[in-house]
């Protein structure tokens, strides 16, 4: 039996087939999507659900010549798949292979790169503008979901689009979820949308009518004066929410069934036709054609690998969902923050235990933390729990609303460091670059799960904005202690003694330091010294200025970027303290953003594991010994 799939090495070829092949192809698509992302992991209920839009999307515009630009990305599989990219499908997520988002360095029919949420309305209407401003006539389409739109970007992106306005296509994905299930007023207006299917109808023949007529323009102006004239009269629940897409601006169409090929085709062919922006509404089902995924579209967002699924310690998450807990049971004034990952940041349990004390806020990381912030001015105490790679879109509301305030916000800085297949987008390799330089704010990195818990209490405990970021993925399986301590702030601990050099790591590095530790001495007799620093920012001054004038080689070991890091803030520290950093080399991730593989790959990639590490101090302690005897030659010779 010959595959359809097969046969499509480009969008042109989906133009060649028969509207009642696409059926079997969509099947073939989907079967694909299962076999390929159960195997390697990824995001699968969200393509599953794109499965016939992305179809009609390739059949009715012509890419890459009108560009279509993905909101996050994480549902552009089909697209991948429909673009030249089928042979190498199997290779997604993996070292070398496909990313998991949009790219543009890897087609020419990636025409934005996305990875975080809500940007494809802005990207997509500077791609519009671009286009007229150079006399082009291609078409420019944005897909954008219903969580994602809860953003704040998006509403920029809307408001402007409707303001110049330009040839533009909004395509709203509806499935009613983000990542989690969709919360907040946006959400309820969808909804109240997706019921008024007499209404819609009836709309919807009207403008086919209307646009088939040579009098449409008179028509169409009149009967919007008469419907504004009218608004919020006649049928309130039916007009609310249009009116908000209208009165940005955009003609609105739908909803549409985002399943039905022949409706899609029909409303997408309408929309190229319109000169003004266009908001469709297209409904799907999350996880559409594959049981388990629609039963449980949030457990099916985002899959390990096959044979990840086996865990023995806890995973950091985990446990920091579960010592909050703990820890709201004692103090009544503890909160918890989330923008639209209550189970991606394990938040979970704490909902179901404080329901009114748990806010998810939706895709709105800058309203989150200045949220958190108008909490604490009245004396709670909230945590905010988010991705390392997510915070920095809250970059200003962490300077100005938090810290100089010195508001007592806690930040949970899930995935921080590497993370593996997600790739460049999704690294929190920038936070302790962009956050230790802030003023009022303490930064701590666990160096086990264990840790984490009594960081996370002492964060809390702390009178003023605090921050703690750990790893994604499972901690090492140590005990854990019964009781939540208080750390002494600033305060790092000496792990191992040593005469020939220190290594001074951070969080998930502090294990690696003290393999590599072990490493050095049992193959190359060296006596290196290891300390777990804690804390980013204070920095245990004393103590490093201590090592750094009697031991002979100093490594930092971190995992973020190097420009702005600890071992930046080390050097630092003793150039004001008038001490030599001659005899101090840094470890951490270079100037460059890093691209998708296992975590474990990357850190040996970035030596950033016991080998690296050990092999990062023989080339520094190499160059310490000859730069030692040189100033010895010379101080002999004269």
């Amino acid at each position: 039996m010959s595959s359809l799939l097969e046969s499509i090495n480009s969008p042109a070829d989906l133009k060649r087939l028969r509207a009642n092949e696409l059926p079997a192809l969509c099947a073939e698509i989907r079967r694909t999507l299962i076999e390929t992302v159960t195997c390697n992991g990824g995001h699968l209920a969200s393509n599953l659900g794109v499965v016939e839009l992305t179809v009609t999307l390739h059949r009715v515009f012509d890419s890459p010549i009108d560009k279509i630009v993905w909101d996050v990305g994480h549902q552009a599989y089909v697209h991948k798949l429909l673009t030249g990219r089928r042979d190498r499908f199997t290779t997604i997520r993996q070292e070398g292979g496909l990313s998991g988002f949009p790219s543009r360095e890897e087609s020419e029919h990636d025409s934005f790169g996305a990875g975080h949420a809500s940007t494809s309305v802005s990207a997509a209407l500077g791609l519009a503008v671009a286009r007229d401003l150079r006399r082009q006539s291609h078409h420019v389409v944005a897909v954008i979901g219903d969580g994602a739109i809860t953003g704040g970007l998006a509403y920029e992106g809307l408001n402007n689009a409707g303001q110049l306005p330009r040839r533009l296509i909004v395509i709203l994905n509806d499935n009613q979820m983000s990542i989690s299930r969709n919360v907040g007023a946006i959400a309820r207006y969808l909804s109240r949308l997706r019921t008024a299917p007499l209404y819609n109808q009836a709309k919807t023949a009207t403008e086919h009518f209307l646009l088939q007529s040579p009098l449409r323009r008179l028509v169409l102006d009149l009967l919007r004066r008469i419907k504004n004239a009218g608004k919020g009269l006649l049928m309130p629940r039916l007009t609310a929410g249009r009116m908000l897409w209208e009165d940005l601006g955009f003609i609105y169409i739908g909803p549409v069934d985002g399943h039905d090929l022949g409706a899609l085709e029909e409303t997408l062919t309408r929309a190229k036709s319109l000169t003004r922006p266009v908001f469709i509404h297209v409904c799907t089902r999350k996880g559409k054609g594959y049981d388990p995924a629609e039963l449980d579209a949030v457990r099916f967002h985002g899959i390990p690998p096959n044979g990840d699924s086996k865990r023995k310690a806890p995973t950091y998450t985990s446990v920091a969902g579960n010592c909050l807990v703990r820890i709201a049971e004692q103090d009544q004034r503890v909160v918890a923050i989330t923008a639209a990952m209550p189970d991606g940041t394990g938040l979970t349990a704490f909902a179901q235990r404080f329901p009114e004390r748990f806010f998810d806020v939706g895709i709105a990381e800058a309203h989150a933390v200045t949220f958190a912030a108008g909490l604490a001015s009245q004396g709670l105490r909230p945590v905010v729990a988010i991705y390392s790679t997510f915070l920095q879109r809250a970059y200003d509301q962490i300077v100005h609303d938090v810290c100089a305030q010195n508001l007592p916000v806690t930040f949970a800085l899930d995935r921080a460091g590497l993370v593996g297949e997600d790739g460049r987008t999704h690294h929190g390799v920038f936070d302790l670059s962009f956050l230790r330089h802030i003023p009022n704010l303490v930064v701590m990195a666990p160096a086990d799960e264990n840790e984490l818990q009594h960081m996370l209490w002492t964060a809390i405990q702390w009178p003023g904005p605090a921050a703690v970021r750990y790893p994604r993925g499972t901690g090492f399986g140590v005990p854990m202690d019964n009781e939540l301590r208080v750390l002494p702030t600033g305060r790092a601990v000496v792990l191992r003694d040593g005469k020939d050099g220190v290594l001074l790591a951070l969080g998930r590095m502090v294990r690696a330091a003290l393999e590599a530790s072990f490493l050095l001495e049992r193959e190359h007799g060296l006596s290196v010294g290891v300390v777990n620093l804690r804390f980013a920012k204070p920095l245990d001054e004393d103590l490093i200025v201590s090592l750094a004038r009697s031991q002979p080689l100093l490594l930092t070991v971190e995992e973020n970027a190097l420009a702005g890091g600890i071992g930046g803030a080390v050097a630092e520290l003793l150039y004001r303290r008038a001490v030599s950093s001659s005899r101090v080399r840094s470890l951490g991730v270079p100037d460059r953003f890093v691209d998708h593989a296992p975590t474990g790959r990357l850190l040996e990639s970035l030596g950033l594991c016991p080998a690296g590490i050990a092999r990062a101090f023989l080339e520094a302690h190499s160059d310490s010994l000859i730069s030692t005897w040189s100033a010895e030659a010379r101080q002999w010779l004269g």
